[in-house]
């Protein structure tokens, strides 16, 4: 079975990213198409608020520039930095594919994340 692929655009540019086979993945893909403001924080992520909390699922503490998380049921997270965060961790949603250094810069930004079938 393929992955579902998502597409997130924004003025700063485009990626696609595979998503994770999980609960809360599949819940995020249940939601789509989302508009997301996200902000900026600790210069390694842009984090913005779904609309509605998603399912728990497995979490972990280590994340790589790239990868797609979930900060509390609700709080939708891409990472373009490697790193760590506290207990109890994130929830992987999945992996971007492309160039995630499009995130790399102070401010707020815009997301549009839709399927990318």
């Amino acid at each position: 079975m393929t992955q579902d692929r998502i597409r997130i655009s924004s003025e700063w540019g485009d990626v696609t990213a595979e998503l994770a086979e999980n609960a809360a993945a599949r819940a995020l893909a249940g939601m789509l198409p989302l508009t997301i403001e996200m902000d900026d924080h600790l210069r390694q992520e842009k984090t913005g608020n779904l609309p509605s909390a998603l399912p728990s699922a497995p979490r972990q503490r280590a994340f790589s520039a790239g990868t797609l998380g979930l900060w509390s049921s609700g709080d939708f997270v891409i990472y373009y930095r490697d790193g760590e965060v506290p207990a109890p961790g994130i929830v992987i949603l999945g992996q971007v594919k492309g160039d995630v250094s499009i995130f790399d810069r102070p401010g707020k930004v815009t997301v549009k994340v839709d399927s990318a079938r």
